[in-house]
């Protein structure tokens, strides 16, 4: 058994697991926001189905809030209808065609490579982004044992990274920051600091937490009081605020400051190509998880040294 596991901490081993948390990290990605809007839809439908709710805080007439009220009903009963969705069920299938993927079919990253990135069914093109995500998570994790050796703590910092790119990804495609990854980690963190796995010490880490949320909470008041529009989400201070946890609060500038230059050169990049979403705006998230990275893999050493401060 020690033999197994001091293999599973070799960067071959920590290559392979990360091969699959890479593909669940997929389902994460896919459905974790599925999750939260259904929830979000069915929450709102309760809300307006109480018509002394809609009377008291809506201030709506009765005939009105009765309308309102019938209408949401009917959508709360169409949504307890739907198929129960959940990151373990149901089992993956295709989009287009309703094909359930065999085992074989959901092999990491060699799955998609035997189907020739096809649905073996209906043959409608399956997205290059889940290999790739396969592929990232397992050289990610791989980096890991090569920076930290064959010790527990390994496993607690590819933890960290698979959290930061399930979050990245699912920041990029609908900016939002789920609290169900985000808390947890910040959590994970500070209970990391204080057993003493992650060399931060508590005091560090907590000031990194506070800093970390409180530096971009006021970048964005400042912003909105200024223009009336908002500049960031919430769910970038809560981000930050985990990535200070884990790295300590001398690494709170130097992430910040990499993840808004690179993300300034991607933006502009994206507007010169016209590939920016409606809203003209890129999604912070991907950059200070990028940052905290870089954080990560170069030491804190080396950060304090080229931000001049070692």
């Amino acid at each position: 058994m020690t033999f197994y596991f001091d293999w599973l901490l070799t960067p071959w081993g920590l290559g392979l697991l990360g091969l699959c948390i890479g593909s669940f990290l997929n389902v994460v990605i896919h459905r974790l926001p599925l999750m939260m809007e259904r929830q979000w839809l069915a929450d709102a439908a309760a809300q307006l189905a109480d018509v002394n709710g809609l009377l008291r805080a809506g201030g709506l007439s009765k005939p009105l809030a009765d309308k309102l009220s019938i209408a949401a009903g009917d959508a709360a009963q169409q949504f307890e209808k739907l198929a129960p969705l959940g990151i373990a069920k149901p089992r993956s299938r295709c989009p287009q065609c309703g094909h359930q993927l065999a085992w074989h079919e959901n092999l990491p990253l060699f799955g998609w490579l035997r189907l020739g990135g096809r649905c073996s069914s209906c043959k409608t093109r399956i997205s290059a982004r889940y290999p790739l995500i396969e592929l990232l998570t397992g050289l990610a994790f791989a980096a890991i044992g090569w920076r930290f050796g064959a010790q527990p703590a390994s496993l607690l910092w590819c933890g960290f990274i698979a959290a930061l790119i399930a979050l990245a990804a699912i920041d990029w495609d609908t900016t939002l920051l789920p609290d169900s990854i985000n808390q947890p980690l910040l959590w994970a963190g500070l209970a990391a600091a204080l057993m003493g796995w992650t060399g931060v010490s508590l005091t560090a880490s907590l000031s990194g937490a506070l800093l970390g949320y409180l530096s971009l909470w006021s970048v964005y008041w400042l912003f909105k009081l200024t223009t009336g529009k908002e500049g960031m989400g919430y769910g970038d201070f809560k981000l930050l605020a985990a990535l200070g946890a884990w790295l300590g609060w001398q690494m709170v500038l130097p992430i910040v400051l990499g993840a808004s230059v690179i993300g300034a050169l991607v933006g502009i990049g994206m507007k010169l190509s016209s590939n920016l979403r409606e809203g003209r705006y890129v999604p912070f998230g991907p950059f200070l998880a990028g940052g905290g990275l870089v954080v990560l893999f170069a030491g804190s050493e080396r950060v304090l040294g080229w931000m001049g401060w070692a």
